[in-house]
């Protein structure tokens, strides 16, 4: 099994770069950065599905900007988005930052990827929530031919440009991986089976006996659609590490790689943690 650290990075917690340097000096395999532009003051107040968000949520660096503060500190580790909320973004200037960011780290970029779950952060962004999925697969569509094309031209329904030249190209052929968050619902398995590499979803949310189930269902769906089913790597993100009895089951399920969350801690409570953690990493 595989280890990797998340944080919400912001002004408060510990630095990107010394996070990133720390967790690499511990032999952890990657580490994540979340993002949002915003939380809607409406949706604070709202007290919605009793949701109480912590200030770190709408206290978030910029996600790239933040993993290339890592990647700069670091050599060996891999450096993740965890995830990046790609309907919130210009398509061609995001597939410009993924492949700048893959190519400062010298090709050890993860592109962690979400559609979102925050209605009113999408709409501020002129997305439409119902059509959130739409969006995302045609924007991945397209960014894979940025990256891969020396002239690339997309023409959906959502995503429309004519032919172009977009440099750099990423270091990783013919992109980073592409990890897909989200739950075991139709859509996410989905966009999962005909877009991604991977699968990180977040344990609680569902459950892990849900999240056990989803596993062969979207291996199926992989399949379906003429894709080796084992060629999509499945991690868990985790805000605690999983007890013995479920990591066991875990990795008889074929989970790869475990991604526990510091939330947004200081350095004086992260370098502790990762001492903690990094004994799961030799264990």
């Amino acid at each position: 099994m595989q280890y990797g650290i998340h944080i919400f990075a912001t002004e408060k917690s510990i630095r990107p770069g010394e996070l990133a340097r720390s967790a690499e000096e511990r032999g952890f395999e990657s580490v994540w950065f979340s993002e949002h532009t915003h939380i809607s003051v409406s949706f604070l107040n709202s007290n919605e599905d009793g949701r109480k968000l912590p200030d770190y949520y709408w206290q978030t660096y910029d996600v790239f900007i933040a993993a290339t503060l890592a990647a700069a500190a670091t050599k060996t580790i891999k450096i993740g988005t965890g995830v990046c909320l790609v309907v919130e973004h210009d398509t061609i200037t995001l597939a410009k930052a993924v492949a700048t960011i893959d190519q400062v780290s010298e090709g050890r970029f993860i592109f962690g990827i979400g559609s979102g779950w925050l209605a009113e952060e999408m709409q501020n962004h002129g997305v439409k929530y119902p059509t959130r999925y739409r969006l995302l697969h045609e924007q991945v569509a397209a960014m894979k031919q940025i990256w891969s094309e020396d002239e690339a031209e997309f023409q959906g329904e959502l995503v429309k440009f004519t032919k172009m030249k977009a440099y750099p190209k990423p270091i990783q052929k013919t992109h980073p991986p592409i990890i897909g968050g989200g739950a075991t619902g139709p859509k996410s398995l989905d966009f999962l089976a005909n877009n991604c590499d991977g699968w990180m979803p977040i344990l609680g949310m569902p459950k892990w006996p849900e999240i056990k189930a989803g596993i062969p269902d979207l291996k199926q769906r992989a399949k379906d659609v003429g894709r080796d089913p084992d060629s999509i790597e499945i991690s868990i993100f985790t805000w605690t590490p999983p007890d013995e009895e479920t990591l066991v089951d875990m990795q008889a399920s074929g989970v790869k790689k475990i991604v526990i969350s510091l939330e947004a801690k200081s350095r004086e409570e992260s370098l502790p943690l990762l001492d903690e953690y990094a004994k799961l990493v030799n264990a």
